[in-house]
């Protein structure tokens, strides 16, 4: 008789799990009370599970110290995935087709918690250059490729983004909620977003949307770039080879658009 898999399951880990599972976008912070409820645990056994896992990283204090959201290890061992997933793989020799056709820098990146995940980046020569780091975050309202998966989201999680506050970074940066939902709108007409001068004055970028086999977008592609180097013209080819290189990485992904 064959043993059923769910029967070597260890219930601490288990349990464990199931506790890093009641955290989503609806319920971002949780009291122990509120753990133990969803697990279905009595509230000293979630209260010593959510102790070690916020001993090992896994869990944070929220900022009212009553509370509990993810930790920031979990990032890093979804960096860790990413940096061996299909995507970057494919990515990796357009980006470096672009970044030698203009001599600007080119990023991939992720949506990931209401943020921009950059996994790879290949910077151009030019000693002025204009990059983000892998492994950092950024702003989704502001930045090209945020503007980007905004466009593309589900009608209720972008509600739900929509809730928080939208910080202004520079006098460029949309706060408006009517103007950001409009600007969402072209940017799913014309297929590219920008960024002109919104998170950092000076800076400019372009983002093109890769999509996956069920023709979702899972990354972004984008060339940012130092806004004194860019016309009408080079804007309009940079735009241009950013579609097209988005779009040939998309098909390789197996998207059928």
């Amino acid at each position: 008789m064959t043993k059923d898999p769910n029967d070597y399951n260890v219930r601490a880990v288990e349990r464990a799990l199931q506790i890093l599972s009641c955290f989503d976008d609806q319920h971002r912070e949780r009291g122990i009370s509120e753990i133990a409820q969803a697990v279905d645990l009595h509230k000293a056994t979630a209260h010593r599970i959510v102790t070690t896992l916020v001993n090992y990283g896994y869990l944070e204090r929220a900022g009212d110290g009553q509370k509990y959201r993810l930790g920031l290890v979990l990032p890093e061992l979804g960096f860790k995935v990413i940096r061996r997933m299909d995507l970057r793989r494919e990515a990796l020799p357009f980006m470096l087709e672009l970044v030698d056709q203009w001599d600007e820098t080119c990023d991939l990146s992720v949506f990931d918690q209401d943020r921009v995940f950059y996994v790879e980046v290949v910077r151009g020569n030019r000693a002025l250059s204009i990059a983000a780091a892998v492994g950092q975050r950024l702003p989704a309202h502001c930045t090209a490729s945020g503007k980007l998966f905004l466009a593309y989201l589900p009608s209720d999680a972008l509600e739900s983004f929509l809730a928080q506050p939208l910080v202004s970074y520079t006098e460029n940066t949309i706060t408006s909620r009517e103007e950001l939902l409009k600007q969402l709108k072209t940017i799913r007409a014309q297929g590219y977003s920008v960024d002109r001068e919104e998170t950092e004055s000076g800076v400019y970028a372009v983002a093109a949307p890769i999509c996956n086999n069920q023709g979702r977008v899972v990354a972004a592609m984008s060339i940012p770039s130092p806004a004194s180097r860019l016309d009408d013209e080079r804007e309009s080819k940079i735009i241009e080879s950013l579609k097209q290189a988005a779009l040939d990485i998309s098909r390789r992904l197996g998207c059928k658009q």
